[in-house]
Parts: structure tokens; sequence; C-alpha cells
């Protein structure tokens, strides 16, 4: 009768210790996620509570993809007021700032100049005729990733893969739901991105 007592706290000491095992891991999986990754979720969520029918408005499936054509009088325009203005910004932010705040951040690893710059412009000369928004690295990109837990070209791979998926998948339906993300977990977002 002892042994069958003693045998049943056992098994009772197990299930705890299972559960305890699955409770830490839990707990270590939670404390591992990047908590921009987490404040984002929240602002998912309050988007959702904030309009629920927002979810019935999407749709599954990617938006079609046009290539624009661009006239002779769109790239004069652009040219004038929108490349000649720019460039100096983009040159001190998305080249010079994120080379320095590179080597500051990651000082084992080499970023050029020539490297950085020819990655903004076949970014931008590829997305222009897609539609896309101009794009560049930004040193405060770099510093938000940085801050929020990216620590190699992994986290910008995985970045990448996820928007990748979603475009894929909800397409540009998606915008639906950011436009009901709460402007003030954005304004947290950018503020703690923005200390580092």
């Amino acid at each position: 009768m002892a042994e069958e007592e003693n045998r049943g706290r056992g098994n009772d000491e197990d299930d705890d210790n299972g559960g305890g095992r699955r409770k830490e891991r839990l707990r270590r999986f939670i404390t591992s996620l990047p908590s921009a990754f987490i404040v984002f979720l929240l602002g998912v969520v309050l988007a959702i509570v904030r309009r629920p029918s927002v979810v019935k408005e999407m749709k599954v499936g990617p938006s079609t993809i046009q290539i624009v054509k661009i006239s002779k009088h769109a790239w004069k325009e652009g040219f004038i007021n929108g490349a000649i203005p720019q460039l100096p910004l983009s040159v001190l932010n998305s080249v010079i700032a994120v080379c320095k705040l590179s080597s500051d951040l990651f000082p084992a690893k080499n970023c050029s100049v020539t490297s950085v710059s020819v990655t903004v412009g076949l970014m931008n000369l590829v997305g222009c005729w897609f539609g896309a928004m101009p794009c560049c690295h930004g040193a405060g990109g770099l510093a938000g990733q940085y801050k929020f837990g990216g620590r190699s070209g992994g986290s910008v791979v995985i970045l990448g893969a996820a928007k990748l998926v979603l475009g894929f998948v909800v397409g540009s339906s998606l915008a639906k739901l950011l436009n009901q993300f709460p402007v003030g977990v954005l304004g947290v977002l950018l503020l703690f991105a923005g200390l580092n």
C-alpha cells in the first residue's frame, strides 16, 4: 500500500515536472520574441478590435502586378522634383549614416559605401517599374532592427520572407487592416527605435 502511494506521488511529481518544463519552455519562447513583434501583434489585435469588419474585407490571394509606364514628362518631373532634392538626404541617411552605424554596431563586419550605394540604387531601379515607393536602407531602420533584436542578416531575410508571404497571401487587402493600426502603438515602436 505504501509503495502504491509512493508510486502515485512519483507520477504526480513527474506531471508537475512535465508541466513545469512546459511552462519554462513557454516562458523562454515568449522572452526570446523581439519586443517589437509583441507590440506589433498587440497593434494588430487592437486594429481588429477597433473595426472587426476589416477581417471580412480582406481577400486571400496576391494583388495583380502591373508594370508602370513612365512618360518622358514623369521622368523629367521625378528627376527635378524628386531625385535632385532627395539625393543629399539619401546619400547621408541611407549610405553614410548606415555605414557608420553598421561599423559601430558590428565592428567585426565590413560595410562598404559602394555596396550600400549599389543596393539602394538597384532597389529603386527595379522597384519603380512596379509602382514601389522609393526605398533605402536607412540608419533609422538599422537602429530599429538592432534595438528590437536583429543581430544578423538572418533577421532581414526573415523579415523579407514574411513580407513576401503576406504579399502573396493577402496582397494589398492587408492595407485595410494596417489603416486601422493604432497610431499610438506605432508611435511607441518609433519612439523606442529612435532612442537607440
